[in-house]
């Protein structure tokens, strides 16, 4: 036990947990932002929505199914470029951000889309009917009513964030993937790569549980 303790230096995983920490959520706050107007807009731009339009709804469908489509590793390497304008280099923990919340807008969008379907039709249309504004459905009837759908898919999708960071460790961002790689797989430090594992592991369950008491005390059904 002293011997695997030993190879562990506590510094270093300390930094690279805090690393991990700022990317995911620097990253889900982005993402849920940009995935909730992406959310709306594929939604009320569907046949029969608040704006029906189409064209519109089809380019930005197209769009969001294509960035699911391509792998995360993928999508690391082919938007360097861009990171590397926004950020000013392709290594470090805030040169993942940009990939991740490529990564993760399109998958909160398709989530919020599925949480707005879920909403009672009926009370949008008595909601019309009682003279509210298409601006006030949105954000009065739609949003709220749909809230537990979407604290629950804001979990959802920081648990893939978590993993996400974990696959761009492996190219140089940092936190705990980078340091199960580099110094645990790499360098052949068991200790390293299991105790990184326990601490992404522990990470995710605490985001799935708090998630999870979030959404009981707001679901009021």
């Amino acid at each position: 036990m002293n011997e695997f303790l030993s190879a562990i230096n506590f510094e270093q995983m300390l930094d690279a947990f805090v690393e991990t920490l700022y990317m995911s959520f620097a990253s889900l706050i982005l993402a849920v932002m940009i995935g909730m107007a992406i959310g709306i807009l594929l939604y009320c731009t569907q046949s029969g929505g608040l704006y029906e339009n189409k064209v519109i709804n089809r380019i930005v469908d197209v769009l969001v199914n294509v960035l699911r489509a391509v792998p995360f590793i993928i999508l690391l390497i082919i938007i360097i470029p861009l990171t590397k304008f926004l950020v000013g280099t392709m290594l470090g923990a805030s040169a993942a951000i940009p990939s991740l919340v490529f990564a993760a807008s399109p998958f909160y969008a398709r989530l919020c889309v599925i949480a707005f379907t879920e909403v009672d039709k009926g009370t949008i249309e008595a909601s019309k009917a009682m003279g509210a504004s298409k601006a006030q459905i949105i954000f009065k009837v739609l949003l709220p009513e749909s809230l537990p759908a979407l604290v629950s898919g804001i979990c959802v999708t920081a648990i893939n964030l978590i993993s996400y960071t974990a696959m761009a460790g492996a190219i140089g961002s940092g936190g705990l993937g980078n340091l199960a790689y580099m110094y645990g797989f790499a360098r052949r430090s068991n200790a390293i790569l299991y105790t990184a594992t326990i601490l992404i592991v522990l990470l995710v369950f605490a985001i799935q549980g708090l998630g999870d008491r979030i959404v009981k005390k707001i679901d009021k059904r």
